[in-house]
Order: C-alpha cells, then structure tokens, then sequence
C-alpha cells in the first residue's frame, strides 16, 4: 500500500510540474522573457466584455490603450473597449509606474480577474502590451481564450536595439516605410536607423538646396544586377518631403522607435556632386550613380562651400528628427581626388597634417572633416554615430563607433572610451544570402548570413573590462538594397532574421538557446502568416550539415528541419516523395552522387533540397594547410577543399575558405602512389568585396611527401575595376605521372590596386575544390 501511495504522489507530482512548465510555455515568445514564474490561481478568460482601463490624463497609455485594442481584434476577432473609469474585474490594467532603473523594463501579473501590465515608462508597457499582442496571435482564435495566471518580469539586455534600411539604392514609399517600422515594433526594436543619402539618390528634402531633389533624386536607369555596364534604361527615383519625414517621425515615436537619419558623408556623395557639382574636386561631369560599388568622387574638404553645404542640410534635418542621434557616415571615402585636388593639399597643408607610420595625411583630412560636422551637431543638441572607418586618421571626439567590418573596431572603439553599436557583416548583414542554395534564392549581394548564425552573435566582444563591455550600448542590422528593388524582398531578406536578432537584443545570453529558439520560432511564424509578411521559411526546409571522413574516405551528410514533418530523399537525382527513403541517420556517400529531398507529409511538401557530390582522387582524403583561413571563412578548414562540393557566388556558405595577407598552400596525401594528369583548384574574385583571387597558380607532386617535383606554374592577373563576381577554374594539365602526394601553392595579392576605393589594403583569398585526375 505504501508503495502504491509513493507512486500516485510521485505522479502527481510529475503531472503538476507539467503543468506548470506547459503555462510557462505559453508565455514564451519571442523575443524570451526574461524571467517568467507561474501563478497559482484560475486563468484570466479574454472575451468581448473584457475592458481596457489607462488613466484618462496619460496620452502614451491611452495610445497604447488603443493599440492594444486594435492587435486584440486583428489576433481573435474580438473588439475589446478602452475606458479611464476603473474596473474590477475582467480588465486589462494598463500603468507606467514600475520602479526599475531600466526604463524599458515592464511587469506583466495575470490572474483571474485581470491583465496588469505596468511599465517604468511608457515604452515598458507598450513592449508588455507585445508580449500579449504575440501569446494571442500564436494561439488558435476562439471566441474566448484562457491566459493562465503568471508573473512575468522583463526587461532589454541593450538600450540601443536597432534596425537599418536602405532606401537609396531602390526608394521606399511612406507606406511601407511606416509598415517596416510596425514590423521593428513586433520586433521590440527601438531604434530605426533610416539610409537616406548615397551615391544613387538623395532621398529628402532641403529646402535650401532644391536640385538635391530635383537632380540628386532621380538617376536615368540602373546597373542590371552584377551586370557591369549593363542598364535597365529606366529612370528611378523618389523623395520623401519634410512634412511626410514628419509624419513618418511621428508615428514611430507611437511605437517608441527612434528615427536615426544617417547622411553619409565626405564619400557616397555623388548624387549631392551631380546636384551641386562645385562640392566636387573636379568640378563637373558628375552624374547620379547609376551602378552599384563606391565612386571615387567624394566631397572637397578644401573648398569652405563644403561645409557650408553641410551644415545647411543638417539645419534643416534637426527640427525633423528628435533623436539625440545623428549618422554621418564615414565609410568607404576613396582619398584619390584629395590627393591631386590643389584645395584639399593647400587644407591639409593649412591644418598641419602630417602622414606617420598608422595614417595618411588625408585619412587624417577625413578625421578633421568628421570632427567639424561632430562639433556642428554637438552645438546644436546632437551626438554622433559613425562607421568604424572614422576611427582611421584620429576619431572624433564624442563619436559612436558602428561597427560593421568586424567586432574589431567596435573593441578598439570602446578601448579608447567610445560607445560602440556592434553590426558586423559576418553576422547581421540582411542583405546577404540565408541560404547555402543561392541560385534558388533572389539575387543578393553575396555573403553568407542564415537565422543560426545572426542567433549566434554576441555583440559583447571578450577581452573588455566591466566598464568597457557597458560602453557596446547595443547592436543592429542592415539591410542594404542595391538587389532589393521591391517591398516583398524587403520583408523576405528580414524575416525569420529579424527574430533572431530581437532575442540577440532583448534577451540575457545565459538564457539564450537555439534549440529552444527554434521551437518557439514555429509558433512566431502563424504572426507573420495572419499579418500576411513575405518571409522566408528556410528552417521549414532541409537543412544539411556536412562533414568529411579523411581517414575512411567518406563524406558524410545529416539533414535537419525545423518542421514538424519528416524529410523524404533519394540519391539518384529523382524527385523525393512520401514513398521514397525517409531520413533517419546520417547518409555516408562514398562516390558521385546527386542528393534530393524535401520535407512531406500528406498535404505539404517543402522546395527540394539538391546537392550534387563529385568524387575525385582528392575528395575525402588527407589534406594540410601551411596557414590557417582567417576565422570568419574557416568553416571546415582544409577539408572543405575535399568535400565533393563547389561553391557558387554566395561566398560565405561554407563552401570557400579564405586566407587574409597570407598565401595559400595545401599539400593533398593520396594515401597510395596513383597515375595523375590534371589538378585543379577553383577561385573566387570579386573586387567590391575586396576579394582578389591568387596571383600565382602552381603545382607540385611527390611520391615520398618530402621531394616535390613542380608540374606547373602560371601567373594570374589580377581582377579589374569593372568585374563582377567571378568563379575562376585554375587547371594544370601534364604528363601522366606516379604520384602520393600533390601539393598545390597560390600566392596572394598582397595589396589592393590603386584603383580601387581601398587601395594599398590587404587582399582576401578565396579558395574551393580542389580536383585531382
């Protein structure tokens, strides 16, 4: 009798910690509470006689109020009233009064009589009222729906959580502008840092200067894709007037978003040169930009109608935006036209700019630029951002670093006493490809970014001290749209990601995880199908993970899914369907092969995943690199050279390796002496991304591994202005030879050529299969 009792208390146990875990889950969206604790007591029932109460004299809670009201009937059809008149029971409490030193912090109580979500500010409650806005929509709609008592306490890990988006490559209508700042507010994103000027069109008004819009906006045609000198022949342009940047300011202030303004500046400026060409070095024959890439031409620091030009602009964009932040830009600025301008060398003779062993005389032009726009703003109320290259030539003084090459800069900034917004390329870039099959996706720029890896990230770098790590004040996302041209690729190149950068942002990292992510994401997504958003839904499809047995000679191929439906595939090039073999362990292939599968059930079946395998003498086998790819490109080190697969252009899918400032060498072990003829190896260049390929092709081989006979040898050229991205085959054909172990060399180009808008900087290497025949 004992022993049975034992038994029912022990499972009455177990059942009530189910439960209890199971009301947890309810509450756990995205982006992940921070700490949220069941309650004891009845659930609170929502329904049409639900009331909303804020006080009357509150005008943020009573804007609130009504959008809550309005996400209530979107997510369950339900028309819940807003009142300032107290009510007992049956309410949703709205207040602003929690004592928190985070002013975004909010506490958010349910138990059967009430919903009280309470903020230290405004914007604390208006991210509880998304926290239910979320839990409504990711349930099923019922004319009535039961909230389980809890005591949820939340709060962001950074203040500054930020979204970007380029609206001057292709122009984006106030319409969806305010759409896309809706999506940030789902998001719990504060901050949206707005792209407004570049090389291909000057996006807002300035009354003072009207040929900005009447010239800088519109260019005659653009740049079809990666198509160098190949042009659609259709014009393109777009503004928005100061009283729609008013409103578009004022309806993100609503949502508790911050508009950054980002006016990029001395370089990205050819569409002001073609509106006022007298700021040029030149002088004339400036045009709007019509390709994509980074002009020489770029603003004349030593013409004093430069800065009074600047200035100008920035007196008028003050009164439009509140924030305390304005972006100046700073990247990409080629120093050529500096360099021979007679006013730009009389400026930095004038100022005593001298070149040393770190900078050039006109990096340090550039710095004294910044400096006077930074001193400019400070006057007049404002703080400054910039990209990580204003810290070369001396930084501002007061300036926030945006760290976008790497976190590198980010952690020098912060050494130095900056803040820092961490947004680094190999992380947050959304207008990289999310998936390793980029000829199925639409056209990106290149780059490699999936869900996992923005998930990934830790905008923190290690190496800070305590007070150091406070100054990385948060991080963001860009979404650079030379390839995005419509408001659908817009929302799919953002979404899932955007997701997985709000838990990145919002969430403690010991709290984080990705399996669990994954399973919440599930739920996340029916919020983006009932608000009709165009995502991509990669984690629904396979996914593969591939890994090369050198000592058994085999590669060996997992696939995995997010869905709930099992994956189908076939190794004989054949579609996969319900009664073909269902995935279960690890699929080792051993020869050429051409995989497909997909996932299926009765009623769906996701895009077919397709991935050929080529063997050769080399694939799977032994392989030994003299210097190791840098760490964003190492992926599977050597062995991804002998794994059966070619990269394609997206450059950053695991496919390539890449080395920096080193040469490339591998020496492959054959493991028997065999007859070859022919050992090749591909490259990849593309100049925009600083990407060079070798400029040395050669080969040797050895029957022992320590006396290497060459084979071959063949100079390269390097890559030109007007190239686009390019796979390159290098091959070596010779005499049948007895051979064990081949050795391939590929020396790099060691700077980047003049005419490039980084010249004199290290080159990148990239590098992919290696065949031996």
């Amino acid at each position: 009798m004992k022993k049975h009792i034992i038994c029912l208390v022990f499972l009455f146990l177990c059942l009530s910690v189910l439960g209890q875990n199971s009301k947890d889950d309810f509450y756990r969206t995205i982006p992940l509470a921070q700490n949220i604790n069941s309650a004891s007591g009845k659930p609170f029932v929502l329904s049409s006689k639900t009331k909303i109460y804020c006080p009357k004299n509150n005008t943020d809670l009573n804007q609130i109020a009504v959008f809550l009201s309005e996400y209530i009937e979107i997510a369950k059809g339900i028309k819940v009233q807003v009142t300032n008149s107290l009510v007992k029971e049956n309410v949703i409490v709205l207040e602003n009064n929690l004592k928190n030193n985070n002013t975004e912090a909010y506490a958010f109580n349910v138990n059967q009589n009430k919903i009280f979500i309470n903020g230290a500010s405004g914007a604390g409650t208006f991210y509880g009222i998304q926290l239910l806005r979320k839990v409504l929509m990711e349930n099923e709609t019922k004319p009535e729906i039961e909230l389980p008592a809890v005591e949820i306490t939340d709060y962001p890990r950074f203040a500054y959580r930020g979204m970007h988006l380029d609206v001057a490559r292709h122009f984006a209508s106030v319409e969806f502008v305010k759409k896309y700042i809706d999506l940030l507010a789902l998001h719990n994103i504060n901050t949206f840092h707005w792209h407004l000027t570049d090389d291909q069109g000057w996006r807002v008004e300035i009354k003072k200067y009207p040929k900005l819009t009447q010239v800088g906006a519109v260019r005659t045609e653009t740049q079809v894709g990666k198509q160098a000198g190949v042009y659609d022949g259709k014009p393109h342009g777009g503004f928005y007037t100061q009283e729609q940047i008013k409103e578009v300011v004022a309806y993100a202030q609503k949502r508790f978003i911050t508009i950054i303004p980002e006016i990029d500046l001395p370089g990205h400026m050819v569409a002001a040169l073609a509106s006022y060409p007298e700021l040029g070095c030149i002088g004339e024959g400036y045009e709007v930009y019509k390709k994509w890439g980074v002009s020489d031409d770029v603003l004349c620091l030593g013409n004093e109608k430069t800065f009074t030009f600047l200035e100008g602009v920035f007196s008028e964009l003050i009164p439009l935006f509140p924030s305390k932040y304005f972006h100046i830009g700073g990247d990409e600025c080629p120093k050529k036209r500096w360099e021979k301008c007679p006013k730009c060398q009389a400026k930095i003779a004038a100022l005593g700019l001298q070149k040393d062993s770190h900078h050039s005389a006109e990096e340090k032009l550039q710095s004294y630029c910044m400096s006077r726009i930074e001193k400019f703003l400070n006057e007049k109320g404002k703080q400054v951002i910039g990209w990580d290259e204003i810290l070369e030539g001396g930084i501002a003084p007061n300036a926030t670093i945006m760290s976008w090459r790497s976190s590198q800069a980010g952690l020098e900034a912060v050494k130095q006493g900056h803040k820092a917004i961490m947004t680094p390329s190999s992380h947050v870039y959304f207008d990289y490809y999310q998936s390793t099959d980029a000829v199925a996706e639409p056209l990106a720029i290149g780059g490699f970014t999936n869900i996992e890896r923005v998930y990934s990230f830790e905008p923190v770098p290690d190496g800070l001290t305590e007070n150091e790590r406070k100054l990385v004040i948060g991080a963001q996302a860009n979404l650079w749209r030379e390839y995005i041209d419509t408001d659908e690729q817009t929302e799919y190149m953002v979404l899932p990601r955007l997701a997985a950068l709000s838990e990145v942002v919002w969430t403690n990292a010991n709290k984080k995880s990705y399996g669990d992510f994954l399973n919440r994401l599930s739920s996340f997504l029916t919020i983006y199908d009932k608000l009709k958003y165009n995502y991509a839904k990669h984690i629904l499809e396979v996914s593969p993970e591939y890994k090369v047995d050198t000592e058994n000679g085999k590669l060996i191929l997992n696939l995995k899914t997010s869905s709930k439906s099992p994956i189908y595939y076939t190794l004989d090039g054949s579609e996969p369907t319900l009664k073909s073999e269902k995935y279960k362990e690890s699929i080792i292939i051993t020869g050429s092969v051409t995989v497909k599968a997909a996932v299926i059930s009765e009623n769906y079946k996701s895009k077919v995943f397709t991935k050929k395998f080529d063997f050769n003498k080399a694939t799977s086998k032994p392989i030994v690199l003299k210097n190791e790819p840098v760490d964003r490109y190492r992926f599977n080190g050597g062995k991804t050279l002998v794994d059966g697969r070619t990269g394609t252009i997206a450059f950053s899918t695991g496919d390539w390796i890449a080395l920096y400032k080193e040469d490339f060498e591998a020496i492959i072990d054959l493991k028997s002496v065999q007859q070859i003829k022919e050992v090749s190896l591909n490259t990849f260049t593309s100049p925009n991304d600083w990407i060079f390929g070798p400029r040395q092709f050669q080969v040797f081989i050895s029957k022992d591994g320590i006396n290497f006979t060459q084979v071959h040898t063949e100079d390269l050229k390097i890559a030109q202005k007007d190239d686009g991205p390019k796979i390159i085959n290098l091959k070596a054909v010779f005499a049948t030879q007895d051979a064990r172990y081949v050795k391939i060399n590929a020396p790099i180009f060691e700077k980047i050529p003049e005419w490039h808008y980084s010249a004199g900087q290290p080159t990148f290497l990239f590098v992919d299969e290696i065949s031996i025949n």
